[in-house]
């Protein structure tokens, strides 16, 4: 229960950012920390925490929401961007 109100104000707070690519940075950067912290071990939490937290902003800036409902960017392996189904 502690872990849940000391994460509330931040989710909350991360839900306000202006952009849309904002928010979906600090949505990937929470879910991230919050797998990272989950699959690591009981004295690594806050590295598993900060490694997920980072994976998740990348992995959100690489493939996010495209303008288009129901429709992604992605990036092949030379870096083009391109939108298809998510």
């Amino acid at each position: 229960m502690k872990r849940f109100l000391l994460t509330l104000p931040i989710l909350t707070l991360s839900l306000a950012a202006c952009t849309p690519a904002e928010q979906n940075a600090a949505i990937g950067g929470l879910g991230g920390a919050a797998v990272g912290a989950a699959i690591s071990s009981d004295s690594d939490r806050t590295k598993g925490a900060i490694a997920g937290a980072a994976v998740g902003v990348i992995a959100s800036q690489l493939i996010g929401p495209a303008p288009q409902s129901g429709k992604c960017y992605y990036r092949d392996q030379y870096g083009q961007k391109y939108i298809a189904a998510c």
